[in-house]
């Protein structure tokens, strides 16, 4: 490899995503070519060719970003080299410093790995790329770790030249201009151009897995076989083909089998997967529907195991069967004919938050004159813990209550008494109530569970809902209705309730 090999290869990586595009107009904004930059030998030469390539084309848009651990003592020296380097390749750096949070069996490679690309990643935007320094010999030590891991078409895959990564809403391109060039011809590049790097004294330690098949397989391999490292990067690249047909099936298949509730509404389930459906397709792509579906959802999957027990409570059990398996954080549940995959912090509520919006909801009705004649609006937020990780699936319980005194429109009676008006999120299933609809009306009182059942409500939201009490008395579901035995009388001040999904208001 030379100087105008490795900056071609940037090049042509880059110009598949539109950087240099000779059809991007001024007014389409440059994507950033950011770099993943630890000075070691192999993120050394790609900033050296990232340099190289921005002087050659004129390349205002690059950044370089170095994440300090702080796990060495050493950590000080490499942020200090590379801000020295990145100074003499007349390219800005940003030094993220980042904080672990190693917890029980969690391995601290994969954690380090993780904190780095969420670093990273708030310096990409959407359409922006990222460089990383993974080459040949990488690649042959991610398919072996994913061989001792007994992963699939997916994990063997390994690594591409190019990837679609981030969000739904926020996606980057991954790229990867080393990939098929060796750890050797990397070291010769480096010593040619004389260019310095540091050496990270945990690479000697093979306790780690990555670092034990470096320092101690591989080498062995190549003894015997000293081309194992194109050909296994061959093997991966055949795979990935395979595995993109796989997943081009599966976007196809999978839109018909969803139903999606509708998020900007109360009564939101979340998206589910029809068990009817995937019970007609054949066995093997059974499971590989339900990877996709708990994909699409941006959700971790489960292990083999436990993604066989899915399917086996799921298709086999009676229609009415409670299912509630639990893996990673997530809660897999039964609704009609649908499967729900849910985080299991969407099922809990905050601790404080009935206490909290009751006494504000006393407070505001306490200050408040009844005969004002305009509105007076209070803001509550009714919001679940936030979820962990990669988000492009929707929160969709973030909510703002809004209770206004006015003279006109579907509207609650005011309390006789202040202090017996409280916010909670459950009441008992055999609670009559006589729902006043936006649109319509109950002649009867009916059953509050019965009243889920009709509105398709499931079990999982129904703890979820915000109710309003006088006293013992469910006076309204926000977001549902009025109970028409509570409303207010012609031109007499009243609560009017409305509420707004956050998520849908961004």
């Amino acid at each position: 490899m030379d100087k105008s090999q490795l900056v071609g290869q940037i090049r042509r990586l880059c110009l598949q995503h539109k950087a240099l595009n000779p059809n991007t107009t001024t007014a389409t904004r440059q994507p950033k070519i950011v770099l993943a930059y630890s000075g070691g030998v192999d993120s050394e030469v790609l900033a050296y060719g990232l340099s190289e390539f921005a002087k050659a084309y004129g390349y205002d848009g690059c950044l370089l970003v170095h994440v300090h651990h702080g796990l060495s003592n050493n950590a000080d020296k490499w942020a200090a080299h590379c801000q020295q380097k990145a100074a003499s390749y007349n390219l800005p750096i940003i030094i993220e410093r980042v904080k672990l949070d190693l917890k029980p069996r969690q391995s601290l490679e994969a954690v380090a790995r993780d904190a780095r690309y969420q670093a990273i990643e708030q310096h990409l935007d959407s359409g922006d790329m990222l460089l990383t320094a993974h080459h040949q010999d990488d690649q042959l030590e991610t398919l072996l770790l994913a061989l001792k891991r007994g992963q699939g078409p997916k994990g063997l895959a390994a690594m591409g030249e190019s990837q679609l990564a981030g969000s739904t809403t926020s996606p980057y391109y991954k790229l990867r201009p080393l990939l098929q060039v060796s750890r050797d011809e990397i070291e010769q590049f480096a010593t040619q151009h004389a260019l310095t790097h540091i050496e990270d004294e945990s690479n000697q330690d093979d306790s780690y897995d990555r670092n034990f098949l470096r320092l101690n397989i591989i080498p062995l391999l190549k003894t015997r076989w000293p081309r194992i490292a194109v050909t296994a990067s061959r093997s991966a690249e055949l795979i990935n083909e395979q595995q993109q047909l796989i997943e081009h099936e599966i976007s196809s298949r999978l839109p018909a089998m969803l139903t999606v509730s509708q998020g900007s509404s109360m009564a939101y389930n979340g998206t589910g997967l029809s068990l009817s459906l995937l019970a007609k397709a054949p066995v093997a792509w059974q499971a590989l529907l339900l990877r996709g579906y708990l994909s699409h959802l941006g959700l971790s999957l489960p292990s083999q195991v436990q993604l066989h027990q899915i399917l086996s409570q799921a298709l086999k059990a009676k229609e009415d069967a409670n299912i509630n398996i639990h893996y990673s954080g997530i809660v897999v549940k039964r609704f009609g004919h649908y499967l729900y995959a849910i985080p299991s912090e969407y099922l809990t509520m905050a601790d404080d938050i009935s206490p909290r919006l009751t006494t504000e909801i006393q407070h505001w009705l306490n200050a408040t004159d009844a005969e004002v004649n305009h509105s007076i609006a209070l803001t509550l937020r009714h919001q679940l813990r936030a979820m962990r990780g990669d988000q492009h699936a929707v929160t969709p319980f973030n909510w703002q209550i809004s209770l206004a005194k006015a003279h006109q429109g579907l509207r609650l009676k005011l309390p006789d008494n202040i202090h017996q008006v409280s916010i909670g999120f459950s009441a008992s299933g055999s609670t009559k109530c006589q729902p006043q609809f936006a649109e319509q009306f109950r002649q009867k009182p009916r059953e509050l569970k019965k009243l889920w059942q009709e509105l398709a409500i499931a079990p999982w939201r129904r703890d979820l809902i915000p109710l309003l009490f006088y006293g013992d008395k469910l006076v309204a579901a926000l977001g549902f209705w009025i109970d028409k035995r509570y409303l207010a009388d012609d031109n007499a001040p009243g609560l009017k309730i409305d509420l707004l999904n956050l998520n849908s208001a961004r």
